[in-house]
Parts: structure tokens; sequence; C-alpha cells
């Protein structure tokens, strides 16, 4: 039996293995190049390496491999499926929605992606919407689950590898707002700090840099502008602890002498997100939660 297929643009210069795994059958690399080997993949007529980086509009011909069956639908199994309320409540968080990408404006309290500790996520709601049909949705940055605001999804790999590229070289600008437990200095600007994380038991430190407004100061809370210039895992949440002044409703980093808001959200805010493409300059805005609201209502 010869199966047909034709590499659509957002598989362009994918590597042939890879492609197969998510188009065709998800089978062991060592199958795949055995498959190969014996002729049963071929591009454009000719036998190739699972190295191949597949072009758009590439024929892919399969030979007789309909008696081996995929090793791993968990991804598909055990995606979330929204509700017709999730789906219509959805739509009053889009930003931004085009044929490369979509913003929106993230509720707190639900990841980017699903996971051990995690079924229900963001990308699997939009998926399943009409933004996304016959799209896939591709995570190209993220924010904690407890933090609400701007993100960015992109709907094809190009798209995908643009905006990764431009959050390393650092041309995606990001903004939030948070507010803090206690007053903070006038003159402080920056905050500097040597961040240690642990990766497969191996102690790394980080240098981390965020630039900071205050916006408004009491003497239980500061409300804060925060722009970070580098990206590291829970930046601000630690940089603010290491300060002596933690997010408030934040319950991994914080100090005895702070009460813990068990039940609040975080009030952490990713509220603006800037960047250019083929200089066109986008600029997108999310507004904080009603939480977040009633607490600056009520403390400042």
């Amino acid at each position: 039996m010869l199966q047909k297929y034709i590499i659509e643009r957002d598989y362009h210069n994918s590597r042939l293995d890879k492609w197969f795994k998510a188009k065709v059958l998800n089978i062991p690399q060592s199958l795949i190049e055995k498959i190969i080997r014996k002729k049963k993949i071929k591009v454009n007529k000719k036998k190739t390496k699972t190295s191949y980086r597949v072009q758009m509009n590439d024929t892919i011909e399969v030979f007789n491999i309909s008696e081996i069956k995929p090793i791993d639908l968990k991804k598909n199994i055990n995606k979330y499926k929204a509700t017709k309320k999730e789906k219509k409540t959805y739509g009053d968080f889009i930003i931004e929605d085009n044929d490369n990408f979509i913003v929106i404006n993230k509720p707190s309290g639900i990841p980017v992606q699903g996971g051990t500790k995690s079924f229900k996520n963001i990308t699997d709601l939009l998926s399943s919407t009409k933004y996304f049909e016959n799209k896939k949705a591709y995570i190209v940055h993220r924010l904690d689950k407890e933090t609400s605001g701007v993100l960015i999804i992109a709907k094809n790999r190009e798209y995908a590898q643009l905006f990764t590229s431009l959050f390393r070289i650092r041309k995606i600008h990001k903004n939030y707002l948070a507010i803090v437990h206690g007053e903070i200095p006038k003159n402080k600007k920056t905050l500097e700090d040597n961040l240690v994380t642990y990766q497969n038991n191996k102690k790394v430190i980080q240098k981390a840099i965020t630039h900071l407004k205050i916006i408004k100061n009491s003497e239980k809370y500061s409300l804060l502008e925060l722009k970070p210039i580098t990206g590291r895992k829970h930046q601000l949440r630690k940089q603010l602890f290491n300060l002596g002044n933690p997010i408030v409703g934040d319950n991994k980093y914080s100090v005895n002498k702070f009460i813990k808001f068990k039940n609040n959200n975080l009030m952490l805010h990713a509220s603006k997100l800037k960047f250019m493409i083929n200089d066109v300059k986008y600029n997108f805005e999310a507004k904080y939660n009603q939480e977040f609201d009633n607490l600056i209502k009520k403390q400042f």
C-alpha cells in the first residue's frame, strides 16, 4: 500500500524523521531508520536519510508500513477538550488574531501547557477554538500558572521560530505590574541578582537584571512596573523576594513576616509587550484582573 504526502509550509526545513513522527507514525528512531534503509520512505521518488530537511511541496512516499502501530498516542488521548462555555469565554481574552499568531490576555490560575500536575491548559483550550482551526498552536514563551497578562502563541512553525529568535536576542520587550509587600526605597531603579537553579542536580548560577519603577507606595504595599532585561525562570518573583518585598499572593517565594494569601491570585501581571517584524511595530497591552484592581483601590 502506497501513501503520499505533500510537505506543508508548517514543516518546511524540518528533519524527515521528525516530520514522520509528527504526521505519520510515532515510532522509535531505530525503526524509522530501518524503514528508510529498506526504501520504504522516499522523498521526490529518491532514497534519502533521516536527517534530510524536508522542503515545502516535497512529495513523500511511504510504502507498505500499515502493519506498524503508533507507540505513543498519549498526546492525543490526554488533550484537554474545552467546553462550549470555555470556548466562548476565551474569545473575550483575545487581543490580536491574525494568520501567523494570536495574542491573549491570559487569566491567572491556568498553566500555558499541560503537565504532570495540570491537565487543563491554555494550549489545549485555544487549539479547540476557531482561532486554531486547521492550525497548530506553538508556544514561544511562557507565563507562570499564577501570572496573568499578555501571551503570544504562534500559528505556524515559521513564526514560532521567528518569535523564539526574537526572545533569545532580546528584541521582544515586556513590562509587568506587581503589587509587593512593604515600601520600596524611592532610589531603587534596578535589580541585579545571581539566581541559583539546579539542573540535573547541578548548581547553576545565572545573572538576572530587571529595571523597576515605583508607581505607588504605601506603608504596607508598593505598586511597581517591572522591565526584565534577562529571562530567568521565576526571575521577578525571586528578585523581589531577595529584595525583601515578595509579591502579594506568592506562596512559593515569601517570608514569615508576611501573611500568605492562599485564596488570592498572584499579584503579577504581564501588562505590555512590544516587538518589530519586517519594519512593522507591534504593541500589545492587557488590562489586569478584578482582584488586582480591587487591591490597588483598597491599598493606594
